[in-house]
């Protein structure tokens, strides 16, 4: 999508690159301030970057 490394993309979110990886990975949820700030750096919609499964609809 943009060419970054999960370190870069972290040290631009401020998180580890850890939360980063589990974010990609689906076992960690980002806060709210988290997916704001990624969705502003991949100039998207929070929607477009998060979607929810059917069991949790």
């Amino acid at each position: 999508m943009h060419d970054l490394t999960q370190q870069e993309l972290a040290e631009r979110l401020g998180v580890s690159r850890q939360t980063v990886n589990a974010v990609e990975l689906g076992k960690y949820v980002p806060s709210t301030m988290l997916a704001l700030k990624m969705a502003r750096l991949f100039g998207c919609s929070v929607e477009e970057l998060f979607q929810l499964d059917e069991e949790e609809k």
